[in-house]
């Protein structure tokens, strides 16, 4: 499926309204004027306190639907998520109880308590240990006053190993169990403020590729087009990049260690990705150095028709496996494979505050897709001693079906960014 800059700023207009950006922000320069790169970012609006706030309604609303009284949440992406509170992880404990019937209650330690009034929101109570007192009582008082004394509290998927014993430990009359249903339940289908800062991250990133390919020279290194690519991503206003492998190294899904320049005829594969606001890209292109041949032009074909597969079965109610399926099924049919014999990886992974995260795009995983779940679409074929190619972008499952974040689809090995 190919998305062209008019489409492209059809369906991303509303996202882009909720970043108080126009769909003029991504046009292209006209012809002939300089394409000089500027800051994209720089009237993005942040996520306001009644974003936040909407996430914690619908944490209550899922700990009512999956029957658990509370959840605890430490520092983290989890906390950032449902707070904006960003805290540096220490032996002490520190976290939030968001429950069914009580406003979010912290746990602190005392000495820290000015440096968490300065972070936490206004008006939301703060109870503070000493340092010889039990931080697990604390925790424990706030769910007496909730009234899930002998209830479920579910532990945040990022809490550490060391707090979830202890809960265990010193909170006998009360169950405590995972709450990734509730952390992963409204982290997995993202807003339309959300998915903008996506749709932007992705843009920037292809852009940020875009000029660094335009460097390629015989003798570069891998430090050289790395580098040439993080400073057109801070030219555009994000920080990040890409990390390049050439030649057989590309067939290494995560990269090589061993050390090659680039010379006529290798395969380039990039793949990074930036952040806004927060949420993250991910994005791969895969070219070629001079002169592609018929192999490297087949593969980075069957690859591509892949990925548009995947990107066509990806709608409301498919499952996540049916969608990987589709992507392995036509690099299989074409002789590359069976299963992971070629095509060695997952479809793909899901991505916002983190670029791998819940769900993903995998083999025996029967959760079925929602409107505003994101995920990458990463098919790729690896052959050892010759070349691998993958082709990434990160998706947006719709009402409609799906689309790519950002544009610039890729089209063709001479096309790796379409007509932009």
């Amino acid at each position: 499926m190919s998305l062209t800059r008019r489409s492209f700023i059809k369906t991303g207009s509303v996202s882009l309204a909720a970043l108080g950006l126009s769909p003029t922000s991504f046009a292209a320069p006209a012809a002939g004027a300089p394409q000089e790169l500027k800051n994209m970012v720089a009237s993005v609006e942040p996520l306001a306190p009644e974003d936040f706030a909407l996430r914690r309604e619908k944490a209550r609303r899922l700990l009512a639907e999956k029957g658990l009284d509370a959840v605890f949440i430490g520092g983290g992406t989890n906390l950032l998520y449902f707070t904006k509170v960003g805290w540096w992880l220490s032996e002490r404990v520190f976290g939030v109880v968001l429950s069914r019937k009580r406003d979010p209650i912290w746990v602190c330690p005392a000495f820290e308590v000015k440096r968490a009034e300065e972070l936490v929101p206004a008006g939301q109570e703060i109870r503070t240990w000493e340092e010889h007192e039990n931080p697990y009582g604390v925790i424990d008082g706030v769910l007496q006053d909730a009234g899930a004394a002998t209830g479920k509290l579910g532990t945040a998927p990022d809490l550490r190993a060391f707090e979830v014993h202890g809960l265990r430990r010193f909170l006998p009359a009360v169950e405590v169990v995972d709450g990734a249903v509730i952390t992963e339940g409204c982290r997995g289908v993202k807003t339309a403020k959300e998915i903008a800062y996506m749709d932007l991250a992705n843009r920037i990133t292809k852009l940020a590729y875009r000029e660094g390919f335009k460097e390629l020279r015989a003798g570069m290194t891998t430090r050289d087009l790395s580098g040439a690519i993080s400073s057109a991503t801070q030219k555009l206003g994000s920080s990040g990049g890409g990390g390049p492998q050439f030649g057989p190294n590309t067939a290494f899904p995560h990269g090589s260690q061993v050390p090659r320049t680039l010379t006529a005829g290798d395969t380039v594969l990039v793949d990074g990705g930036c952040g806004v606001e927060g949420y993250r890209s991910d994005v791969t292109r895969t070219v070629v150095f001079g002169k592609p041949s018929d192999k490297q032009r087949r593969v980075w074909d069957i690859v591509r028709k892949a990925q548009a597969a995947a990107l066509e079965a990806a709608r409301p109610g498919a499952t996540c496996e049916s969608v990987d399926r589709a992507a392995r099924k036509v690099v299989e049919d074409a002789g590359f494979g069976p299963g992971y014999k070629y095509f060695a990886h997952r479809l793909g992974h899901g991505i916002g505050m983190e670029g791998h995260e819940y769900p993903y795009l995998v083999k025996g995983n029967t959760l079925k897709l929602e409107p505003g779940m994101t995920f990458s679409n990463e098919p790729g074929i690896y052959i050892y001693g010759e070349f691998g190619v993958r082709i990434e972008d990160c998706m947006v499952v719709t009402e409609a079906g799906a689309r790519h974040l950002g544009g610039m689809e890729a089209e063709s090995i001479d096309r790796p960014f379409g007509g932009d």
